[in-house]
């Protein structure tokens, strides 16, 4: 359980920065984030996604009702460190996360690598290509064990990374390494009065043993609340609660927590399956079914009334990101991003139901080139509608500056 610090006033300059409208002006940075790139509106734009699911999910195969992640695009994975260090890219947001079609997963995916060629100037054909790499690493996910899904150079290279970062590289990066407090930035808010308790008395009554890698190895540790602040994160899921606070145990280690509001998942979910009705507990059963290293160190509870979920952010925890793909480039990521996608989905599945499902989703692989297969005619469809979409936000986003 943590022990609550002497916090309960705003830090110093907090007076300085009070966003009474903090709704209306994250709904600017939500708007201004998505118009940046196709492939940012694609990663903001989930409801557009499900909205086309609901008109086209009977075209889809069906496959075995498992959790999915529901949101399933390139953000959304990454380098994750499970409670005894090791490391591996495994899926990393669960906010959508329901028990329904594995093929939800795959189109996501494909729509946000082909949004990713799209913003890269590669042509139409790197498209086609991705795409086959991806259903093919997806289908021989059984093949490829989790470690080595970093031998793509992109992943490879995340994982490195990963494997060496420490505290004091997480510190740098998130809260300009002061171990004494947050900032207050553009990314880190003070709490309005009412909140602050609220918070510091949830965290104060958080199972650190749960949530945190190192405290099985020093016995029970008492953790002390060191600050907290209202937390810019995301983009979707901007204007919902979301909350940074920095902890310090025994040893003068530190912890730094992501307290973060569930709401309702807009994916959905196979009929006659049975979830948590509590969202938290739901993103939560999600996490660990699919990716065991993230679930296993998370925990939730109420806040202030709202189901909340939360994670310790180990250092080795780092997002995939890329700027700019080349075609080879492409073609090799796409396939072992299928390749663990498949693996969260087939650890849940008995071996005749994956071998069932791989070889429906095998058949469409193997049609001619001029029957197009369900992914290409999913992507293709999605990436229309999507710049269409994109170009009329960027429009209303300019008009409204």
């Amino acid at each position: 359980m943590a022990r609550l610090a002497d916090v309960s006033a705003p830090p110093p300059g907090a007076a300085a920065m009070k966003f009474s409208d903090r709704a209306g002006y994250l709904e600017r940075v939500r708007n201004r984030k998505m118009a940046e790139s196709p492939h940012a509106f694609v990663r903001g734009s989930t409801s557009l996604f499900y909205e086309w699911l609901q008109k086209h999910d009977q075209g889809l195969p069906q496959g075995p009702a498992i959790w999915i992640c529901g949101d399933c695009h390139l953000g959304n994975l990454g380098a994750l460190a499970d409670l005894e260090g090791g490391v591996a890219i495994q899926i990393r947001d669960f906010d959508q996360t329901v028990i329904g079609n594995p093929a939800h997963d795959l189109v996501r995916l494909g729509l946000s690598l082909a949004s990713a060629i799209r913003s890269s100037d590669l042509p139409g054909v790197t498209t086609a290509h991705m795409l086959d790499n991806l259903l093919a690493g997806y289908i021989e996910a059984r093949a490829v064990p989790s470690g080595a899904a970093g031998r793509s150079d992109d992943l490879k290279k995340l994982i490195k990374r990963a494997v060496r970062r420490r505290w004091h590289n997480l510190a740098t990066e998130r809260f300009e390494g002061s171990d004494g407090a947050l900032p207050r930035n553009r990314r880190f808010w003070p709490l309005h009065r009412g909140e602050r308790g609220k918070v510091l008395s949830f965290c104060h009554n958080l199972n650190m043993l749960a949530l945190t890698p190192d405290t099985a190895h020093h016995g029970k540790a008492t953790w002390k609340v060191v600050d907290a602040a209202y937390w810019i994160k995301g983009c979707s899921s901007l204007g919902h609660l979301r909350v940074a606070a920095l902890l310090r145990g025994k040893h003068h280690r530190m912890a730094l927590l992501d307290v973060k509001e569930a709401t309702a998942a807009a994916a959905p979910a196979a009929p006659h399956t049975s979830m948590p009705k509590n969202h938290a507990e739901r993103v939560i059963a999600g996490a660990k079914a699919i990716s065991p290293n993230l679930g296993d160190r998370m925990a939730c509870g109420l806040l202030d009334g709202k189901p909340v979920f939360v994670r310790a952010i180990s250092p080795q925890d780092m997002k995939l990101e890329i700027d700019s793909l080349t075609g080879e480039q492409t073609q090799t990521i796409a396939h072992h991003l299928g390749a663990i996608v498949g693996l969260s989905h087939r650890q849940q599945m008995e071996d005749a139901a994956w071998q069932s499902w791989t070889k429906d989703l095998r058949r469409t692989a193997d049609a001619k080139a001029d029957a197009p297969t369900w992914l290409w005619a999913s992507v293709v469809d999605l990436l229309a509608s999507h710049e269409l979409a994109y170009l009329d936000h960027c429009r209303r986003f300019a008009l409204a500056k």
